[in-house]
């Protein structure tokens, strides 16, 4: 198989999930580009850690109304499975329709709303926002308990269409209004055996427990209603259908996934691609498998040019290192720290900092940020005893023979990535390489003093300007 077709792994495994190691990347160049597409679009079994496992080790991962334990329980599930995809999209999915633990107070209900969108996310749009707008989480998020007949609020009414569908300038203050009143009676329903007394004078007056969706008919306005230009007896079924089929809807899903998954900045090529990704929105009854198939496979994401044009997010970067090195594939008690790394680097999981989610991009770094992204990449990619590092560096000692500076550092970006550095990051990676001189193959076999040559060398390609972006 050529560098090329490699290279064009490694950046579709980048984007549609956390990476690949050599290994991983090879098996599936013998796949065949489309064949891994279509694995990715369709995910099955992602034989990630077991709950019964991680529980026997993490008490506090049983009941998951923490904020702490219930983002490590994600990231053993992004770390450890093998629908990458499928962890990657609810990650999107969180950050563009953010519901934060800082309103709810309970964890597990956020979690059960990542799993919502595992299910859901790669269905038709109408049916995701119909199972967004019955989610408890973003019930309470968005306060469309307190949105009544004939006392609307109109939170959840102005988020679905400003935030979650069509974007400013594409509707009006009345349809808001409209909109509000469709989801009249939407509400959260509570655990049975809580009596009206109880619910008074509880200081949980929805409970931290059994929140489940509840429609209240007689709360629900089942008048006339004129939304985005028809007239009828809407109900929150028919606004939605309304939403999903505007071509404002259509673009700002493809855009949004067009940023997350193809490049920060859309240009006059990404907007061809935009286009033909909302002709498929349509074409295929606003299907997101379709829409992202459509993105894939396009000429412009498997151009060179496209490759390293995002820059990762915290949460992104955390994964892909561990992947990379093999760790967290058992019960560890350290995944709490990684999922406080991620916080540290301006992504607290479950937690977005307002109902628009995270400012990405550029706004990813920052002199503090970037300083624990390199940090924690080069601790986990410097220690030769990682099962994952290990590889590397028997991949590099398979080579036999006498390694110059210059190729040691060659492979190990190779073997990294692949990643291309520039000019003048190399010539520093390979002035530090030449310190030490040559390398022996055999030195490397045999666990000798070149064996932690190789994990500094990854250390310094962690802090380089190439490996923040993906």
């Amino acid at each position: 198989m050529s560098d090329k077709d490699i290279a064009l792994m490694a950046h579709l495994m980048r984007r549609a999930g956390f990476g690949a190691t050599r290994d991983e990347l090879e098996a599936k160049v013998e796949q065949g580009y489309e064949a891994v597409v279509e694995e990715l679009l369709n995910p099955q079994n992602p034989n990630n850690l077991p709950d019964d496992i991680i529980r026997r080790y993490h008490v506090e991962q049983s009941e998951l109304r923490q904020l702490d334990g219930a983002a490590a329980y994600w990231m053993y599930r992004m770390i450890t499975t093998e629908c990458p995809l499928e962890e990657k999209l609810a990650l999107f999915w969180h950050g563009l329709f953010a519901t934060g633990y800082s309103k709810l107070n309970q964890a597990r209900v956020l979690l059960n709303q990542v799993d919502m969108f595992r299910r859901h996310g790669l269905g038709k749009f109408n049916n995701i926002l119909l199972e967004l707008s019955r989610d408890p989480a973003m019930i309470i998020w968005l306060d469309n308990q307190d949105n009544h007949n004939g006392a609307i609020n109109e939170n959840f009414g102005r988020e679905l269409l400003e935030l979650f569908s069509m974007g400013i300038g594409n509707y009006t203050e009345y349809d808001i209004k409209e909109c509000a009143r469709a989801f009249t009676g939407w509400t959260l329903g509570n655990v049975e055996y809580m009596n009206v007394r109880a619910l008074k004078d509880s200081i949980w007056p929805y409970s931290r427990i059994a929140w489940h969706f509840d429609f209240r008919e007689n709360d629900n306005d089942t008048g006339e209603k004129s939304f985005l230009g028809e007239t009828g007896n809407f109900t929150g079924e028919d606004i939605i259908d309304i939403i999903a089929k505007q071509d404002a809807t259509a673009r700002f899903v493809s855009t949004r996934l067009f940023q997350y998954f193809a490049a920060d900045e859309v240009d006059d090529e990404g907007e061809a691609v935009i286009k033909d990704m909302m002709d498929s929105y349509f074409e295929s009854g606003y299907e997101i498998k379709a829409v992202l198939g459509t993105l894939f496979n396009s000429e412009y994401f498997k151009s060179e040019s496209a490759r390293f044009a995002r820059i990762k997010g915290p949460a992104e970067t955390i994964v892909s290192a561990i992947r990379l090195a093999g760790t967290y594939r058992e019960p560890t008690l350290g995944v709490n720290t990684v999922a406080h790394h991620a916080m540290f680097m301006g992504q607290t999981l479950l937690s977005p900092p307002s109902v628009e989610g995270w400012h990405e991009g550029t706004e990813w770094i920052d002199s503090g940020a970037l300083v624990e992204r390199v940090n924690f990449v080069a601790k986990e990619l410097s220690d030769p005893t990682k099962p994952g590092i290990r590889k590397i560096i028997d991949r590099i000692a398979i080579q036999g023979g006498i390694l110059s500076p210059d190729d040691l550092v060659d492979q190990c970006l190779d073997l990294i990535g692949p990643i291309e550095v520039g000019d003048e990051a190399r010539d520093a990676l390979v002035e530090f390489a030449t310190m030490g001189g040559d390398v022996d193959t055999d030195s490397l076999e045999e666990g000798g003093d070149d064996v932690q040559r190789v994990g500094d060398i990854l250390r310094l390609i962690a802090s380089t300007r190439e490996f923040q972006l993906a």
